[in-house]
């Protein structure tokens, strides 16, 4: 039906850079907003990023300034660029995907989530 995939997490050293991205495809008419959330173990998951279709951003405050969201609308793809990576970012990051399979039928996906380890 739909398919997210994620890339680009992994192991970095604190004050170190990394680049997710998701991709998504299959039976979708039209994709609303695409954003990212994290879940560090024993924690809720939370909003990290979300970016709308028109480019409306929102970044949760403890990432301001380090981490950014952007989507390339022609691939349905959703990047976040995390600079100045710290301990307390380490978490299973996850895509999220809110979209209309047909017109007025608003659905919401979830990635498998790709792991990010920020330690030295």
């Amino acid at each position: 039906q739909v398919q997210l995939v994620e890339s680009g997490g992994g192991l970095v050293q604190p004050g170190g850079s990394l680049r997710l991205s998701c991709a998504a495809s299959g039976r979708i008419f039209s994709i609303n907003t695409m954003g990212w959330y994290r879940q560090a173990p024993g924690k809720e998951r939370e909003l990290v990023a979300t970016i709308t279709s028109g480019g409306s951003i929102n970044l949760a405050d403890s990432v301001k300034g380090r981490f950014t969201i952007s989507r390339d609308n022609a691939k349905n793809t959703v990047y976040l660029q995390m600079n100045s990576l710290r301990p307390e970012d380490t978490a299973v990051y996850y895509c999220r995907l809110q979209f209309f399979r047909v017109p007025g039928s608003l659905s919401y996906y979830w990635g498998q989530g790709t792991q990010v380890t920020v330690s030295s």
